[in-house]
């Protein structure tokens, strides 16, 4: 790398502490002269995955219910504030000037969150989860759709874009170890945020983008990219959770449990009406429906639950040593920063059952046709192929899980490999041409060979 770790962090956190503070905006649920509570809540409408206590959630309009309940008992009046930011870093600034009380961001800027707030004595506290994922599907390495980049050791002396201090940037750092590259030396790492990095892969100034939800879906769907890395290779579990400022919830906890009630609702109607999210958040944030129902669809990369699983904080505790490494952070006490008494409150004696639960089995893939405000669900990928073939000209979008990982994905952006009578999806073309090395007269075919051997079989 042209620059060392430590400058990439200075800048990064310097960048996150000079955003202009927001006139008006709220912070610790302050009062007006009329005796109005405000509360303000910092979201990222892009990062869907935390739709729940953010863009989904603002949409239906829960939180704003449940203080409009509470203030009708209590006799006080309560607005809500929402502010919308690209990242996380800015929530953490705005949290730690007292101008934000409750925000919602990936795990490793809660890290950053907890740290920023120690430091800053305004300590922070993780207090609920939205989406997951426990191999880690959420963050993907994509590159060029014309590179001919193969695998990860291809970016050995490469220019690779990502968010230093993201979730996405701790998958590059230890995807690359796995395959024997040195992320500080091996790599040109260029710290920029999703939007640049993504125009920076476009222009051929990026030879690779690793980044979060739901960019790298996105830019495949779009046409602009193709995986490289499945962030689900790594195994390890990647999420999105709310943090809330330890005054305000001290202060007003009844509120802060009005909003993770209302987050629980917001939850139970994604399960309920997914196709109708997906179209709402779509609406809010103008990325594709097709896009929000990869991640936050029935079948999606992402499980939506708001309770805070001993494998979610457990990843954080390994998380905390890679962000420790590129300096971001000190040492970080998961174990203080995680606070599950307030959800716990919300859900009541059904929060050790649900907080035991894994997420939903398995399936075999999803279709979505054109005009329909339902999707149809298969028990195979080769399933999903027999079914758009038949309706060529109808599908708005098939989705078809990866064959190793699980990990959804387009089924015409999926790499296929045919094996006999068996059809095998995969995000990468590593994976498939691994597949087929493993298995004699086995091939890689594109989407089109495989429709007509599914059509056929």
């Amino acid at each position: 790398m042209r620059r060392t770790a430590s400058r990439t962090a200075g800048a990064l956190l310097a960048s996150a502490l000079l955003v202009p503070l927001m006139a008006g905006c709220g912070g610790e649920a302050s009062a007006g002269d009329d005796g109005t509570v405000t509360v303000t809540v910092g979201y990222q409408s892009r990062t869907i995955n935390t739709v729940t206590a953010g863009t989904l959630l603002r949409s239906l309009g829960y939180f704003e219910d449940e203080l409009r309940a509470r203030g009708e008992r209590d006799g006080v009046t309560y607005e809500v504030k929402w502010q919308d930011y690209a990242t996380g870093a800015p929530i953490t600034a705005q949290m730690t000037a007292g101008k934000i009380d409750i925000g919602s961001m990936g795990d490793f800027p809660l890290l950053i969150n907890a740290a920023r707030g120690k430091q800053l004595n305004r300590p922070t506290k993780l207090v609920s989860v939205t989406g997951y994922n426990l191999r880690g599907g959420l963050n993907t390495v994509v590159t060029g759709t014309d590179s001919d980049l193969g695998s990860l050791k291809d970016l050995r002396g490469k220019k690779v874009s990502t968010s230093v201090g993201s979730a996405a940037d701790g998958t590059l750092v230890r995807a690359l170890q796995q395959a024997g590259l040195d992320p500080e030396k091996d790599i040109r790492k260029l710290n920029q945020q999703p939007a640049v990095g993504a125009s920076a892969l476009q222009a051929g100034s990026a030879d690779a983008l690793s980044q979060f939800v739901a960019w790298p879906g996105l830019l495949a769907f779009q046409g602009r990219a193709k995986a490289l890395y499945d962030g689900a290779e790594l195994n390890l579990p990647t999420f999105h959770g709310v943090t809330v400022v330890e005054d305000f919830a001290k202060k007003r906890p009844a509120v802060l449990e009005d909003f993770l009630r209302a987050q629980g609702r917001a939850t139970e109607y994604l399960h309920a009406h997914p196709v109708a999210a997906s179209e709402s958040v779509a609406k809010a944030t103008g990325l594709p429906a097709e896009v929000v129902h990869l991640y936050n669809g029935p079948q999606g990369i992402a499980t939506f639950d708001t309770t805070v699983k001993p494998a979610l904080v457990a990843a954080l505790e390994k998380d905390v040593p890679v962000l420790r490494s590129a300096k971001l952070i000190g040492d970080v006490d998961v174990g203080s920063f995680v606070d599950e008494q307030y959800v716990k409150r919300v859900y009541g004696s059904a929060y050790a059952k649900a907080r035991a639960a894994g997420p939903p089995a398995a399936r075999g893939g999803e279709v979505w046709l054109m005009g329909k405000d339902t999707t149809s669900a298969f028990a195979t990928p080769a399933e999903v192929l027999r079914y758009a073939a038949g309706h060529r000209g109808e599908v708005r979008a098939a989705y078809v899980p990866d064959a190793g990982t699980g990990t959804l994905w387009f089924a015409d952006r999926a790499v296929w490999v045919s094996d006999g009578p068996e059809l095998r999806p995969y995000v990468t073309g590593a994976a498939a041409r691994a597949d087929a090395a493993a298995h004699p007269g086995a091939r890689v075919v594109p989407y089109a060979t495989a429709l007509e051997l599914a059509r056929a079989s």
